[in-house]
């Protein structure tokens, strides 16, 4: 069964709208430590409080202020956010463009669309043509206080939208050692890249798995059952070797460990 909706809205492109409902595609599953206090065990609990009167604040008594200049601010309640900015809630197709052209770099964060029963004709329209074309649909929304740039996708028949970071939101990457003039050379290279195709496979979601999580969790079963915590032996730390050297123990490694290796080995 599908997490409850959390936005609803409207899918808009050219004279067509399709009612949508919007439900978060992810379910993040971080091992949590509370915080508790080492005399007594404790909860650690976080109050909100004035800055001005040390008083400690409810939710009912909190708004939204801006700070226009050191320590002065204007409030806007949601009712003047929502006169200002309008609440359209509408998913605005601005254009599409071929999906190998967007960088992962700007998405943020992942939702399923679920059409409404009048608009599944319309959905599974736009959905089947973006599969057709390999193209995803760039849009804007109004959502959660602030405007989106996001673009929407089919996986698997489900239309997902996904938030994105504005173009100048992200930053430029210069790293000075990068301007370093470096000689690569064609042995190096051929090596490079026959160690990449030994370890080519296609992606299978079932291989990979939150080990660390695991080790936290069979940690904390350790300590509840009164068992002794086991040592684990830190690994070396790595060495500059020759990359050359490397690059040759790397192909024979992954030429040994099976069908992948295809004799490329021997041939660098």
């Amino acid at each position: 069964m599908p997490p409850r909706s959390i936005w609803k809205g409207a899918i808009s492109f050219g004279l067509v709208t399709i009612p949508i409902r919007l439900h978060s595609a992810i379910e993040e599953k971080s091992f949590k430590f509370n915080q508790l206090h080492v005399k007594d065990s404790g909860r650690i609990k976080y109050k909100r409080y004035c800055s001005v009167c040390n008083e400690e604040v409810p939710f009912d008594e909190i708004v939204k202020g801006y700070e226009f200049e050191k320590d002065n601010y204007v409030v806007l309640t949601d009712e003047e956010v929502e006169r200002g900015m309008g609440s359209s809630r509408r998913i605005d197709i601005l254009k599409f463009v071929p999906a190998h052209q967007l960088d992962p770099i700007y998405f943020q964060r992942s939702y399923y669309l679920a059409p409404e029963e009048v608009g599944v004709k319309a959905y599974k329209l736009i959905a089947q043509a973006l599969t057709d074309d390999e193209r995803v649909a760039i849009a804007k929304l109004a959502f959660r206080d602030k405007e989106h740039l996001a673009t929407l996708r089919v996986r698997d028949g489900v239309l997902v939208l996904e938030t994105m970071y504005w173009p100048d939101e992200i930053r430029e990457a210069h790293f000075d050692e990068l301007d370093e003039d470096v000689e690569v050379m064609d042995q190096e290279l051929k090596m490079a890249r026959s160690l990449i195709d030994n370890m080519t496979e296609d992606w299978n979601t079932q291989e990979f798995h939150d080990q660390y999580r695991e080790k936290l969790e069979a940690l904390v079963t350790q300590k509840v059952e009164g068992k002794e915590i086991t040592v684990v032996e830190e690994a070396e730390t790595a060495k500059v070797v020759d990359l050359i050297e490397a690059l040759k123990a790397s192909l024979d490694a992954t030429a040994k460990d099976g069908d992948g290796g295809k004799g490329k080995a021997a041939s660098a």
